[in-house]
């Protein structure tokens, strides 16, 4: 975050251990202050509060320290060195992933999220006991904000576990070493409701973004507490967590979403740096990355193909994802009015296909790309076909100028929210509320808009006219999939919806390029080898809750179905 200082943790809670002498806290080595002290103090308190914000999600790249991602366990991409934390994942075999790496998206997250409750409930606790600050105070201690910061924290922590684990305990106080923490699990409903008591605090603390420095930027306003509200909202209507289909819950989404249409917030001009932009009138809350070298950075090793200086290329877009991106025009490439040309496959495809994906023969940083074999099958060893198993990079985690000649820098920012979402996830709620009305076209008119995709004649922008509400949920999921394609949303998307059997149990696929020797390319889409397929089970809509959280809780703690 801007210009934000984070504080490392001076009192470690968690929900079943306390790491710590009791009652101390370290604010420099060797330097000890009691919990009374630290709470007297403004300052001090104000670093307290700060310090819950290291443990929210903040980067795309972390299943194992920074060679694995989100979107290599849906279809949007593959590993392409078959990097072991997310094999193992995209095998189902979530048991033996939860307990690997330090940083995954299982049981890191369960112990992270619980770590910033525990920080949060602390400082709602000692809230009181804060005096005003004297004048000068550095930082500040604001306690109105702070309240209505601990509260959409803990709910936005409390929303990660729901949305990964279905129903968890709550953890609504303060625990003594002494006290019971062996907590049984709360319903995905009540948890649910505990995270939008937490929001109404948060809104009506928190203020608008007009409200905030430089200095703070970054920090949730009002506006940030409103769109997790409407996506916590969304996620509860969702058929894995309404399996009634009741209406009302997906009105209630929409009512949500709408709250944040009201002109604070609007499209950016331009799709393509989305995530490389230091203020947006988009970004509704966000994770800012400022520019820092470029080596040791994730997109060396992890987005950046080995010939232009990265070390592994790993970040590998599937064809399943390539071939959704429609053609300029604003057909899908099965259509055979499209235009679409299967040996001329990147020619004429909407915007954000060249805002999401590097393909063979891109002209990128001063030469085109190059994923070709001979006809003979040798591989040219100086492309860089020996690393991206598809034949695709992501251009969203790597935009062109991050090179490693010149000392270039990065920013990639983590987005929370931004408004193309809010857009999305009304017109979600609102079609399965009542259908599709001309409100839901207009969302998706309106990020088509931005696509560049042509109008057409009816200025539908390539949707088809008066869609079924079937039609228009598939168009809308469709929509979901490109616009917020890499930004941590497809798979649970994929998950709250329960397609994996379509989306994930099948063949993952690539584009096999063949460079004659006249120059021009031949285009194959071919199946993956089996260590890059994925593997779906019904039980896999829901994450396990890690084993050693089962064990230490004495059987107080229930699996989720599937994973006993």
């Amino acid at each position: 975050m801007k210009n934000y200082k984070i504080y490392t943790a001076v009192l470690l809670l968690t929900l079943f251990s306390i790491s710590c002498k009791k009652d101390f806290l370290e604010r420099t080595p060797g330097v000890a202050l009691s919990e009374d002290e630290i709470f007297a103090d403004p300052a001090q308190a104000a670093r307290f509060a700060d310090n819950a914000y290291n443990y929210v999600i903040n980067k795309y790249v972390r299943f194992n320290d920074h060679r694995g991602c989100v979107a290599q366990a849906s279809d949007e991409a593959v590993s392409g060195n078959s990097e072991g934390t997310v094999t193992t994942l995209n095998r189902g075999l979530y048991h033996d992933h939860s307990n690997g790496a330090s940083l995954n998206d299982i049981y890191d997250i369960w112990k992270r999220m619980y770590a910033g409750i525990a920080i949060e409930n602390k400082m709602l606790a000692r809230l009181a006991d804060v005096p005003p600050a004297p004048p000068a105070t550095v930082p500040i201690f604001q306690p109105v904000r702070v309240e209505g910061e601990m509260r959409f924290l803990r709910a936005m922590s409390y929303f990660e576990l729901t949305k990964r684990f279905g129903g968890v305990p709550i953890v609504d106080k303060v625990y003594d070493v002494n006290d019971e923490l062996n907590l049984p699990r709360s319903s995905f409903d009540d948890v649910t409701k505990y995270i939008l008591a937490d929001l109404v605090i948060a809104e009506a603390k928190l203020g608008n973004d007009t409200d905030y420095s430089a200095s703070d930027y970054g920090r949730p306003t009002k506006g940030a507490a409103q769109a997790l509200r409407a996506r916590v909202l969304l996620y509860a209507a969702s058929p894995l967590n309404n399996p009634t289909g009741d209406k009302t819950k997906w009105q209630a989404a929409a009512t949500a979403a709408q709250t944040l249409m009201d002109g604070r917030y609007q499209l950016q001009a331009s799709y393509s740096d989305i995530l490389n932009v230091p203020n947006s009138p988009e970004y509704i809350m966000i994770r800012i990355k400022g520019n820092t070298p470029l080596a040791g950075e994730m997109m060396q090793d992890f987005s950046m193909s080995p010939g232009s200086g990265g070390a592994q290329g790993q970040m590998n877009p599937t064809q399943n994802h390539v071939d959704m991106y429609e053609m300029a025009n604003g057909k899908a490439i099965t259509d055979p009015t499209s235009g679409y040309d299967p040996q001329k496959p990147y020619l004429n495809r909407e915007q954000r296909f060249y805002d999401n994906i590097i393909y063979n023969d891109r002209p990128w940083q001063g030469r085109a790309i190059q994923m070709w074999s001979t006809p003979a099958g040798a591989l040219d060893y100086s492309t860089t076909i020996t690393y991206t198993a598809t034949r695709y990079y992501c251009k969203k985690y790597w935009p062109e100028v991050y090179r490693t000649v010149g000392g270039s820098t990065t920013l990639l920012n983590y987005i929370y929210f931004r408004y193309a979402e809010v857009l999305l996830n009304y017109a979600e709620a609102q079609n399965e509320a009542v259908g599709p009305d001309a409100s839901v076209y207009a969302q998706l008119i309106a990020i088509r808009q931005r696509a560049l995709i042509a109008p057409g004649v009816n200025n539908l922008y390539g949707l088809k006219a008066n869609m079924t509400q079937d039609e228009m949920r598939t168009a809308i999921r469709h929509e979901r999939a490109i616009e917020l394609a890499f930004e941590d949303h497809r798979w649970y998307d994929i998950m709250r919806w329960k397609i994996g059997s379509t989306t994930i149990g099948v063949p993952m696929k690539g584009m096999d390029v063949v460079k004659l020797t006249n120059g021009s390319f031949v285009y194959t889409p071919f199946v993956l080898t089996q260590t890059f397929q994925k593997t779906w089970t019904e039980k896999q809509n829901l994450y396990p809750i890690p084993r050693a959280e089962i064990y230490k809780s004495k059987g107080v703690l229930t699996q989720n179905p599937g994973w006993e």
